[in-house]
């Protein structure tokens, strides 16, 4: 039997908006990175984008536990030598929440030009407003993610 494959017009994206404050960092985007690739549609496959779009809302009020904020380090390489950056998730977080977010979901796709498209579609805003509304995004509840 052959491997189905949807045609580009049978993929449908939905908007979607989840509400960051008081979730748990690792457990939202585990959530929204398996929407942005499509794994709760019964047409998913694995070398196609099909998932939809997600908007998080109040990212700056997002929260880690068991100290990981202060255990975990980011780091960014400029290509040069000594060009290694590092600072921990606090930092991040009290600096640029969106970053942290979108670094997290980013990790959590596929490498390459599918990932990356996948990204695309993940617009992350650190208050509570957002220009998406013409969209009409149904509001997204994640169990079990709330601190």
């Amino acid at each position: 039997m052959p491997t189905y494959t949807p045609k580009m017009s049978e993929i449908e994206r939905a908007w979607h908006v989840v509400d960051a404050e008081g979730m748990v960092l690792g457990r939202l985007c585990t959530e929204v990175a398996r929407i942005l690739r499509g794994k709760h549609k019964p047409i998913f496959a694995p070398h196609l984008d099909t998932g939809d779009h997600v908007i998080i809302v109040n990212a700056s009020k997002i929260v880690m536990t068991s100290g990981k904020a202060d255990a975990k380090t980011i780091y960014t390489y400029s290509g040069y030598p000594g060009g290694l950056k590092s600072e921990s998730y606090r930092t991040l977080l009290e600096r640029k929440p969106a970053d942290a977010i979108r670094r997290s979901v980013a990790g959590m796709l596929p490498k390459g030009p599918l990932g990356r498209q996948m990204v695309g579609k993940l617009k992350v805003y650190a208050g509570p407003e957002h220009p998406h509304a013409a969209q009409n995004p149904k509001v997204l509840e994640i169990s079990g993610a709330r601190r």
